[in-house]
C-alpha cells in the first residue's frame, strides 16, 4: 500500500476542489479548497526528489493542456494524465511523459460503457498504458460510476463483477469517491473494502483523507492493496497534513 500524490489543474492552475461542484460554465459555482501559487511543475519536482511513483495529473475542464505537459515533462514517467483523454490524444500524453492514461467521459459514453471505444484505446496504447477511472457516488446503496465532471450517473456499479470484468482491459483503476472528494471529512470506508477485497489489480482511492491516520486506516480496511491518494488536507495545499510525515510514511513501506 503506497501513498499516491496528484497534481489537479483548473484554468492553468493547480487546485484543490470539492467533488461534484466543478462548473466549466462558472467558476464561483465550483466550491475550491485551494489555488496555488506555484506552477505544476513545483510539484512534479518535489513528487520526483521525494521519488514517489504512481500519482495523477487531473485537467479539470479547459485551459490545463499547458500546465499539465509542463508537469509530465518534470516528472517524465513518474504520473499518470487524465482529463479528456480519447483515441486521438492517448499518445500524445504518453509521448509527453506520461506513465500512464486514464479515462472515464469517453469509454462511458451516455451513462453506459462504450466496450468498442475501450477496446479501440486498447489496441493503440496497449492494456499496460490505461488506468480507467471508476469514481463513484453512492446511491439506493452501491455505488455507481459517475461521469462528465462526476454530475452525471452511469449505469455501471462498482461491484466484483464490474471490477473483475474491466480489469481485463486495463491496467490500474483510479476511484474517487466523490461524495466525499474534497471535503477533509473521513474517507469512504465502505467503498475501500471493496476494492481492497475485489479488485484483481492495482487501484487507488481518493476522497475524503484528513489525516495521516488515513493512510493506516485505508492500508487496514483495504488489505494493504488499495493505494491512497491525499490532496486537500496536504500542507502543501492548504491543509494541516505535513505532507513531509507523509512521504516519510511511504517510505516505511518500503521496509
Amino acid at each position: 500500500m503506497r501513498f499516491r500524490p496528484c497534481i489537479d489543474l483548473k484554468n492553468g492552475k493547480v487546485v484543490q476542489i470539492v467533488g461534484g461542484t466543478l462548473d466549466d460554465a462558472d467558476d464561483k459555482k465550483t466550491d475550491t479548497n485551494f489555488t496555488a501559487e506555484n506552477p505544476s511543475d513545483y510539484y512534479a519536482r518535489l513528487y520526483k526528489k521525494d521519488a514517489l511513483v504512481g500519482g495523477h495529473v487531473i485537467a479539470l475542464g479547459q485551459g490545463n493542456k499547458e500546465a499539465a505537459l509542463t508537469a509530465l515533462a518534470a516528472y517524465q514517467g513518474g504520473m499518470q494524465y487524465g482529463g479528456g483523454v480519447n483515441d486521438t490524444n492517448a499518445k500524445e500524453f504518453l509521448e509527453a511523459g506520461a506513465s500512464h492514461v486514464i479515462m472515464t467521459s469517453y469509454v462511458f459514453r451516455d451513462g453506459k460503457l462504450e466496450e468498442d471505444r475501450l477496446k479501440g484505446v486498447v489496441s493503440q496504447i496497449g492494456i499496460e498504458k490505461l488506468v480507467l477511472d471508476l469514481s463513484c457516488r453512492k446511491r439506493d446503496g452501491k455505488y455507481w460510476v459517475v461521469t462528465d465532471r462526476w454530475q452525471k450517473f452511469s449505469e455501471l456499479v462498482v461491484d466484483a463483477k464490474t471490477l473483475e470484468s474491466l480489469s481485463m482491459h486495463c491496467a490500474e483503476f483510479l476511484v474517487h469517491g466523490v461524495d466525499v472528494e474534497g471535503k477533509m471529512a473521513g474517507i469512504e470506508e465502505e467503498l475501500v473494502a471493496l476494492l481492497g477485497e475485489h479488485s484483481p489489480i492495482p487501484v487507488t482511492y481518493a476522497g475524503g483523507a484528513q489525516s495521516l491516520e488515513d493512510l493506516e486506516r485505508v492500508k487496514s480496511i483495504g488489505n494493504g492493496r488499495v493505494d491512497l491518494t491525499i490532496g486537500s488536507a496536504l500542507d502543501i495545499f492548504g491543509g494541516s497534513t505535513a505532507y513531509k510525515k507523509v512521504v516519510a510514511w511511504d517510505k516505511i513501506q518500503d521496509d
